[in-house]
């Protein structure tokens, strides 16, 4: 797998001066990398807690927050300790305020 990786950093190099067969390799070699790393190294989508304190952060807001979208500041504790699970209005609520994807948030966890 490395040599792959080498080949393909080598022809990034080169690429303002790539011909024609060099970028179909670089294309393959691409491809080959890809399947690869999605076959040994999946990236596994987050769990709806990870996706909630992941946007939290990435707005800058404090887990609070949550106590104040959900109306509740147990419901916040419950829900980020995984004691209580999201119900299908948190979920509409998270989703319309956050704007996290619902497919994150109605995953099992």
């Amino acid at each position: 797998m490395s040599w792959l990786l080498e080949k393909a950093y080598s022809l990034m190099q080169e690429y303002l001066v790539l011909d024609t067969k060099q970028v179909d390799e670089l294309d393959l070699l691409t491809l080959l990398i890809e399947h690869y790393e999605e076959a040994h190294y999946p990236v596994l989508p987050p769990s709806p807690i990870d996706a909630i304190k992941f946007r939290l952060e990435q707005l800058g807001k404090p887990e609070s927050e949550l106590a104040e979208i959900l109306g509740a500041r147990s419901r916040q504790s419950e829900i980020l300790s995984g004691k209580r699970k999201l119900s299908l209005s948190m979920i509409r609520k998270l989703h319309e305020v956050l704007n996290i994807p619902a497919a994150s948030l109605i995953r099992a966890y």
